[in-house]
């Protein structure tokens, strides 16, 4: 089965609620949550939290912030990666001087089986 969706710019998503843009229900997903964001020059998420049972995936686009987990302050640019842990609490804000987009990935923590060629089979 192939399902695909248009997001448009990811500068236009900062115009949605909470400048968020959800694609599980989009592209029918079964084994994750992805959103695409994109946050204003200083903002800062008003509250932290942690999940149950998924893991998250930070990838900067563009722009800079802090991800703070746990108390600790990571800062994070264009091409930075972040897994947090389910029970880490988190939260994050844009310190850059330009809108700071980012994907994020949540998945049930480890159940990938296999991936990559593991899970590849030609045909």
């Amino acid at each position: 089965m192939l399902k695909t969706t248009e997001i448009g710019k990811i500068g236009d998503i900062i115009n949605l609620e909470n400048g968020k843009k959800f694609l599980k229900n989009e592209l029918e997903l079964t084994s994750c949550e992805i959103s695409v964001n994109a946050v204003p020059q200083g903002f800062k998420v008003p509250f932290n939290h942690k999940h149950k049972q998924n893991e998250e995936i930070y990838i900067v686009l563009k722009g800079e912030g802090i991800i703070t987990v746990d108390g600790e302050k990571v800062s994070v640019k264009e091409g930075s990666c972040v897994k947090i842990s389910p029970e880490s609490v988190r939260t994050l804000e844009n310190t850059g001087k330009v809108e700071f987009q980012f994907i994020c990935i949540q998945a049930k923590e480890n159940s990938l089986e296999q991936c990559g060629l593991a899970d590849a089979e030609l045909c």
